[in-house]
């Protein structure tokens, strides 16, 4: 039966999920405090699950010339693009920790060409932003763009990936009527509680 608060399609039950699944989830769960909805919700088909994760994990975390907060900003400009709530929801807030600014998310999910960061990042959006809405202009002149601030062609690799990633993120979470967590709305907005 499909929960209407979290996704149009069914969440399983947790003694449904896979053993690597659960263990995924759990751990997530212990790091965040709370199990994002895309764990959940994904959780409906299992091999998606594992494959969306595996790219995820491939592109988001390695090291690089992106800082995890830049890779998280190119997930909140792109999103926006795709109107997917989820995605700007969520990864708002963790670009909002990781650049320790309440304000950014906000700024990049509207317009990051106002927002407060450095004209590489900018650079950076831009070419996002290109390759969202019309990868099929990309050329020299785009790679000799990022080139004047300080991106190899690999970076720009990662920056068309983390785009076209997240467009099937998006699509998907847009389908799916995938609602944000309510932790995530006022995660790195304000001081965090002492423990």
């Amino acid at each position: 039966m499909p929960n209407p608060l979290i996704s149009r399609y069914p969440v399983p039950d947790p003694q449904d999920w896979p053993a690597d699944i659960r263990a995924r989830i759990l751990e997530v769960q212990e790091k965040a405090g709370f199990v994002p909805n895309v764990f959940l919700t994904l959780a409906h088909r299992p091999d998606e699950f594992r494959a969306f994760f595996a790219y995820h994990d491939a592109l988001m975390l390695k090291e690089g010339g992106l800082t995890k907060g830049e890779r998280e900003m190119i997930v909140v400009a792109t999103s926006a693009v795709n109107d997917c709530l989820y995605c700007v929801v969520a990864h708002g807030a963790i670009l909002r920790i990781y650049e320790k600014n309440a304000l950014l998310a906000d700024q990049v999910a509207v317009n990051h060409r106002k927002a407060d960061i450095t004209p590489r990042q900018k650079a950076m959006l831009d070419f996002a932003l290109k390759v969202c809405r019309a990868s099929g202009s990309i050329g020299d002149a785009d790679f000799a763009a990022l080139r004047e601030h300080g991106f190899s062609d690999e970076d720009a690799w990662d920056i068309a990936a983390i785009t076209a990633f997240f467009g099937l993120s998006n699509r998907m979470a847009n389908v799916m009527s995938m609602r944000p967590n309510d932790e995530f709305y006022l995660m790195g907005r304000l001081p965090k509680e002492a423990k």
